[in-house]
C-alpha cells in the first residue's frame, strides 16, 4: 500500500501515555493509516531512527487572535512542533467588537500594538457571527489547527459599549443579558470550546476613552456570570478565567462554581498553577485546592507553564508594573514627556518606593530589584548588573536607581527577571499534578517580554534528563500524553492522537538535541506589526518533522512551500471530527 507520507524507524507514542514503541507510521488523506513494524512507502518518506513521533502539541493558552488575520501561517508555534493553538483566552476575542475596540482590549493587556490591532481588525473582519468567524478563519492559509474560547470582555463591550461596560454602577439590562446568553450560545453551537472570563485587576485597558480601567468582565456582577456559566455547564464546556487573587474569598467561590452536586460539574481552567517567587508556598494552595475541588465533584484544572517564567522589559514597560498603584500611574501616560515628569516626582516615588517595599501585599511580582538584571543598555558598563547593586553603588533605594536609569536610557535600558518557576523540584510536582494542566506559552502576546514557544519542549527535555540522570519523575509518555492527549480529552477536541484513523497532527522530535539550546531567545521581526522585533525561540535541530493535517510544514527547521499559501490547519470545533483539509486553499486575493 502506498501512503501520503511515511515515517519510518521512529519511537512512536500514541498520545495515550500508553507504552512506546519503534513503529513505522503511514499517513493517507490526512489521517493516520497504519502504525506498523513492517517497513512501507509513501511518496514523502522520512527517516525518524534514533527519534520521536510524537502527536503535534497542543497550547490552550494563546494570544494569537490578531496574527492570525494578517499572518495565519503561524510559523513560531508550528516550528517547536505545536499543531493546535487556543485563541480567545482572558476574556477577549475578535468575534463581536470592532477595530477600535479590539485595540483598547488588546493593546496593553497584551502588549501587542494597538494601531495593528485596530488595523488588522478594520482590514480583515467580515464576519458577525461565530460561525461566521469560523469560515472566515477557514478562508485562510492557516498553519496549525485553531480552537477559541469566545471572550466575555468581546460580548459585553460590543453590547454595552465600552464606556458603560468598564463601570460598577451600569450592568447589562435583561435584553442585554439576553443578548449575551444568544451569542454564547451561537459560539457554543459552532464548535467554542467555552467562554474565557478574566477576574484579574491587573490588567488594564488601552486607547483614550477608558483607558487604565479593568477589562469588562472584572465588572461582571453575580447574576450576569451565573446565567452565561449555567450555559457552558449544561453544554459541556469549558469557562477559562483568572481568579482574582487580591481577594481570596472570592477566587474559593470562583473555584466552588466547578462543583457540580446534583448538576453536571462545570469545567473550569484558571490561571495559573505557579511557583511564585513572591509567595513560596502558593504552589501549594493552588495545587490543594483544585485536589478538594475535584474530590467535592469539581471538574478543575490550573493551567501551568513548565519553565521558568523569564520576563524581558525595556525600561518600564512590562505588565508586572500593573500591579502597583505607581506602576499603572506611569504606564497609563503615552506621552514620553509626560511619564518622564511623573517619574522624576518625588511624592510619585515616596508611593512607588511604599509600595515596592510592601512585600506582604498578594501578587505576581516578587518586588526584588536585586533579582532583576540589565541585558543591554547605552552604558555597557552596567550590563550584567541588577538595579539593587546599582542602588548600592550609588547610595539610593532600588526603586530610585531603577527609575533614574528608565529615565536617562528609556526603552533603550533592557533588563530581565524570572518572577516564578524557578525552583526545579517544584516544576517536577506541578508537572504530574493531575489538577493541572501543561501547555500555556501566551504565543503572540507580549512580543517583547518572553518568549514561550517552545515550551513543551522544555518540558520534554526535563523529562528526558530526568530520565537519563536516574532521576525519573515522570516517563516520557506520560509527558507526551500531558501536552496531547490529555488537553484533547478534556477540551472535546479532535487532536492529541496518533492511533489510525486519527488526525495526522504530528512532531518528530531528537531528543538527542533536548538540550541548552532551548533556553536562549532571539530576535525576529513582525511583517505585520511594522516590524516590531519579537522575542521568538529558535532550536530547529530539535523538531525535525511537522505535520498539519498529514502535510508537512517543517523540516529541520525550515517552513516548506505550504506553509502561508496554503491552508493546513482547521477550526477544531468541539465535540466533532473535523476533516483535515483534502484539497489546498488558496489564500483570497488581498489577504
Amino acid at each position: 500500500m502506498s501512503f501520503d507520507v511515511v515515517i519510518n524507524n521512529g519511537r512512536y507514542f500514541d498520545g495515550t501515555g500508553g507504552p512506546s514503541a519503534v513503529r513505522n507510521l503511514g499517513v493517507r488523506d490526512g489521517h493516520v493509516a497504519a502504525v506498523t513494524t513492517e517497513r512501507i512507502e509513501g511518496r514523502e518518506e522520512i527517516d525518524a531512527s534514533g527519534q520521536w513521533v510524537l502527536p503535534g502539541l497542543i497550547d490552550i493558552h494563546t494570544h494569537y487572535d490578531v496574527e492570525v488575520l494578517n499572518g495565519p501561517a503561524l510559523t513560531e508555534s508550528l516550528r517547536h512542533g505545536v499543531t493546535t493553538v487556543v485563541v480567545g483566552s482572558c476574556s477577549i476575542s475578535t468575534i463581536h467588537v470592532d477595530g477600535v475596540d479590539a485595540g483598547d482590549l488588546f493593546g496593553r493587556v497584551e502588549a501587542i500594538p494597538r494601531d495593528y490591532v485596530i488595523a488588522a481588525i478594520d482590514q480583515h473582519k467580515n464576519w458577525s457571527t461565530a460561525e461566521e468567524y469560523v469560515r472566515a478563519i477557514e478562508a485562510r492559509p492557516l498553519g496549525p489547527n485553531v480552537t477559541a474560547f469566545i471572550g466575555h470582555s468581546d460580548m459585553r463591550t460590543a453590547v454595552m459599549g465600552l464606556e458603560r461596560a468598564t463601570t460598577k454602577a451600569d450592568q447589562p439590562t435583561r435584553a442585554e443579558l439576553a443578548q449575551l446568553e444568544r451569542w454564547l450560545g451561537e459560539a457554543l453551537d459552532a464548535g467554542f470550546i467555552g467562554l474565557s472570563s478574566q477576574q484579574l485587576l491587573f490588567d488594564r485597558i488601552d486607547g483614550d476613552v477608558c483607558r487604565s480601567r479593568t477589562l469588562p468582565s472584572t465588572y461582571v456582577k453575580r447574576r450576569e456570570m451565573r446565567r452565561l456559566t449555567r450555559l457552558v455547564r449544561r453544554r459541556g464546556r469549558v469557562l477559562q478565567s483568572g481568579p482574582d487573587i487580591q481577594h481570596p474569598h472570592k477566587m474559593a467561590a470562583q473555584l466552588a462554581r466547578s462543583i457540580g452536586g446534583v448538576r453536571r460539574p462545570l469545567k473550569i481552567s484558571f490561571l495559573a498553577a505557579a511557583d511564585a517567587k513572591s509567595n513560596p508556598i502558593g504552589y501549594r494552595i493552588l495545587v490543594d485546592a483544585a485536589r478538594l475541588i475535584n474530590a467535592l465533584g469539581g471538574d478543575f484544572r490550573w493551567q501551568h507553564l513548565p519553565v521558568p517564567f523569564e520576563v524581558y522589559g525595556d525600561g518600564i514597560d512590562l505588565v508586572i508594573f500593573e500591579e502597583l498603584g505607581a506602576g499603572a500611574a506611569a504606564l497609563h501616560l503615552r506621552d514620553e514627556v509626560e511619564r518622564n515628569e511623573l517619574m522624576r516626582d518625588e511624592q510619585y516615588r515616596r508611593r512607588f518606593r511604599k509600595e515596592y517595599d510592601n512585600k506582604f501585599k498578594i501578587g505576581a511580582w516578587h518586588r526584588d530589584f536585586f533579582d532583576a538584571d540589565i541585558v543591554s543598555c547605552p552604558d555597557t558598563s552596567l550590563v550584567g548588573r541588577t538595579f539593587g547593586q546599582i542602588g548600592l553603588d550609588r547610595g539610593l533605594h532600588p526603586v530610585d536607581a531603577f527609575l533614574d536609569l528608565v529615565l536617562e536610557h528609556g526603552r533603550a535600558l533592557r533588563w530581565r527577571t524570572v518572577i516564578s518557576n524557578h525552583r526545579p523540584k517544584v516544576l517536577k510536582k506541578l508537572a504530574v499534578d493531575p489538577g493541572v494542566q501543561v501547555g500555556f506559552s501566551d504565543a503572540g502576546a507580549h512580543l517583547r517580554n518572553m518568549a514561550f514557544y517552545n515550551s513543551g519542549l522544555r518540558l520534554l527535555r526535563h523529562v528526558h534528563q530526568s530520565t537519563v540522570a536516574g532521576a525519573e519523575f515522570m516517563t516520557i509518555e506520560h509527558a507526551v500524553h500531558r501536552l496531547t492527549g490529555e488537553l484533547a480529552d478534556w477540551y472535546s477536541l479532535d487532536a492529541g492522537h496518533l492511533r489510525v484513523g486519527d488526525r495526522a497532527d504530528i512532531t518528530v522530535v531528537d531528543p538527542a538535541h533536548l538540550d541548552e539550546a532551548l533556553d536562549t531567545y532571539v530576535e525576529e521581526p513582525v511583517e505585520q506589526y511594522g516590524g516590531l522585533s519579537r522575542m521568538v525561540n529558535r532550536n530547529d535541530d530539535t523538531v525535525t518533522a511537522v505535520l498539519v493535517g498529514g502535510r508537512t510544514v517543517f523540516r529541520n527547521g525550515v517552513p516548506t512551500d505550504l506553509v502561508g499559501s496554503v491552508r493546513t490547519g482547521s477550526f477544531l470545533r468541539a465535540g466533532r471530527k473535523v476533516a483535515p483539509p483534502s484539497v489546498p486553499v488558496r489564500a483570497a486575493v488581498g489577504d
